[in-house]
């Protein structure tokens, strides 16, 4: 499981379960790099893995667990010789030449969404979701819309993880 942060409650972040990972996103403002080590340390110190947003450069400074590209993100090439060998690459994807592109781009797990309708985006819906994870042979996260009311539909399609936002809050 994944929770996506663009803040930090720590109050909040000891409380959810050891298993949920925590990626970085805050797309509004930069964060001083002190901000994201005191990050770092608590997850280190709590047993839960980081991923930061987009910045290759920044998640090696760090010492994040990896990288989450985002599906807007289509030029980002990564060298092998750069990453630590347990550096793990994720990214999204809304369609099958977004899927292509995160396939070129290392991604280990690939999050597809959204799942169920959101604000922003078109859901996949389950049938098209299903079809979509058929065309890839990496880890499928699902991701959009899940909530207390649809997460038991993720058994339908027994995806290898979910990815959240508001879910966790």
């Amino acid at each position: 499981m994944y929770y996506f942060i663009s803040e930090i409650n720590y109050s909040l972040l000891k409380n959810l379960d050891k298993n949920i990972s925590l990626i970085w996103r805050n797309k509004n403002k930069e964060t001083p790099i002190k901000t994201l080590i005191e990050l770092r340390n608590f997850c280190n110190n709590n047993n839960r893995k980081l991923y930061i947003n987009n910045n290759i450069k920044l998640a090696n400074k760090i010492k994040a667990d990896g990288l989450y590209i985002s599906s807007n993100n289509k030029d980002l090439m990564l060298k092998s010789n750069i990453l630590k060998t347990k550096f793990k690459i994720l990214g999204s994807a809304h369609n099958l030449r977004e899927i292509k592109i995160k396939e070129r781009q290392n991604v280990d797990e690939i999050f597809l969404s959204p799942l169920f309708k959101d604000k922003t985006n078109k859901q996949l819906d389950i049938y098209k979701y299903l079809n979509l994870r058929k065309t890839t042979k990496m880890k499928d996260i699902s991701l959009g819309g899940i909530n207390e009311k649809n997460i038991k539909k993720l058994k339908l399609i027994r995806p290898f993880g979910f990815a959240g936002i508001s879910y966790f809050e």
